[in-house]
């Protein structure tokens, strides 16, 4: 379509963007709770309501193999290769602890600010 593309992950929504391997980095306190709390990886994230203990996202992920449908990994990854531009909020980032060396390559890092211009010079925002 000739689009251009920003995604903006802010809190939870970064365990989206972070690599799947564990990546050594020094952090304090509270940084290692929220890292205790949280899934490590996008293939880790419970599926709302309907998880059940974890059940429900692999039932999700397996329809999904079965009709040919890309995992959310698969499409982070299609994403960033054809140029969306993918955003980690800083300030999240900051109060959970998240370093650059725990996202993806290619996630850069920004503010609202950054957020806020990608939004108006658009011709579309979706905010969810």
């Amino acid at each position: 379509m000739g689009k251009e593309v920003t995604m903006f992950f802010t809190f939870w929504g970064l365990n989206i963007i972070k690599k799947e391997t564990h990546v050594k980095t020094k952090k304090d306190f509270m940084a290692k709770m929220f890292g205790m709390m949280m899934p490590n990886s996008s293939k880790n994230l419970g599926l709302s309501k309907m998880n059940m203990v974890g059940i429900g996202s692999k039932m999700i992920r397996r329809v999904m193999k079965d009709k040919n449908i890309s995992s959310l990994e698969e499409l982070i990854e299609q994403g960033i290769k054809s140029g969306i531009k993918m955003v980690a909020c800083q300030m999240s980032m900051d109060v959970m602890g998240i370093t650059k060396e725990e996202l993806l390559d290619g996630v850069e890092i920004g503010g609202v600010a950054t957020m806020l211009s990608a939004a108006d010079d658009s011709n579309m925002s979706l905010f969810i």
